[in-house]
């Protein structure tokens, strides 16, 4: 039988042990969490008080930003700290907190992105019937759903990794609590949590991905159909900074967690993980907002108006 340990904290070993590194990546990390704070913040702001921004498609931007904030706060803070900290540790409670939450956003934001597709294909493919089909209280629902679902999945999925034993190596080849490397080190639970760690994310993935594919292959197929050049030019538009947001997150998610753990593809993945937890949150207000000729009018009004009341 092995040798059981009771776990009261994990050591972070973090994305490199070379101290001239940690410092730098301090700093770059930094800059880009305050920036994902103030571009993801402003742009709950602005779609909050301006006019034009009050559609559906975004109200569902605005939720992505909320999570997205959330998403990258569960992770870098704990990851500043312990770049700039002698002692790179974890608490056990703490690290299956950060799990809880890292799993519950994931799911919550594969499906938001899902709504927000299917919320094109509304505009796109039944612009008559849009406004009422998707009225205010049935985006509510629409974004309820993901919240729901995402936290409740997560709590089961928790409940697996609080199921792992570890054995006297406390050490995670990461730089937050995830499962592929707490699995890595576990030495009991280890295969009935691999096992639905790959078939919840495979379900999921596929499902809400599929959503996704179905809605923008009938998207394509209305817009070919459109006589007008410039119809088809701003169909195309208004999907290309949400598909630019889809691939890179799905691309790198399926990365992670559709394979199994081992000592390369955890190494790989910690890699991967800095692009989806500190990257990404950090562009997809600049994705949504550069190609976006509304939020574009929005903020510039938004300037205008604080210009004038100074």
């Amino acid at each position: 039988m092995p040798n059981f340990t009771d776990v009261t904290e994990f050591i972070l070993l973090g994305l490199t042990s070379r101290q001239e590194f940690q410092v730098l990546f301090f700093v770059v990390f930094l800059v880009v969490y305050m920036i994902t704070l103030l571009g993801n913040i402003g742009m709950i702001i602005l779609i909050s008080i301006s006019p034009q921004l009050q559609s559906p498609m975004y109200f569902f931007l605005s939720h992505l930003s909320f999570v997205d904030v959330w998403f990258s706060s569960n992770v870098t803070p704990k990851m500043l700290e312990n770049l700039i900290s002698e002692t790179k540790t974890i608490s056990y409670v703490g690290c299956l907190v950060q799990c809880y939450f890292f799993i519950a956003l994931v799911h919550v934001e594969v499906y938001i992105l899902a709504v927000m597709a299917f919320d094109r294909y509304m505009a796109i493919c039944n612009p008559l019937l849009y406004g009422s089909k998707m009225s205010r209280t049935v985006c509510v629902r629409l974004i309820s759903v993901p919240y729901v679902y995402g936290f409740s999945v997560s709590l089961i999925c928790t409940l697996w990794t609080y199921g792992l034993y570890f054995c006297g190596n406390f050490e995670i080849n990461h730089f937050y609590c995830a499962d592929p490397p707490l699995i890595k080190i576990a030495c009991g639970g280890v295969h009935i949590k691999e096992y639905t760690m790959i078939v919840i994310a495979g379900i999921n993935f596929t499902y809400s991905l599929s959503v996704v594919l179905i809605s923008y292959t009938l998207i394509v197929v209305t817009v070919l159909r459109m006589r007008s050049a410039d119809g088809r030019r701003k169909a195309f538009s208004t999907c290309g900074s949400h598909l630019t947001a889809v691939t890179m997150f799905y691309g790198t998610l399926i990365f992670m967690y559709l394979r199994r753990p081992t000592e390369e593809s955890v190494e790989q993945g910690k890699m991967v993980a800095v692009f989806y937890t500190t990257v990404i949150p950090m562009l997809n207000p600049m994705i949504y907002s550069l190609r976006n000729k509304d939020v574009k009018e929005a903020v510039n009004k938004a300037i205008a108006k604080a210009n004038k009341g100074q």
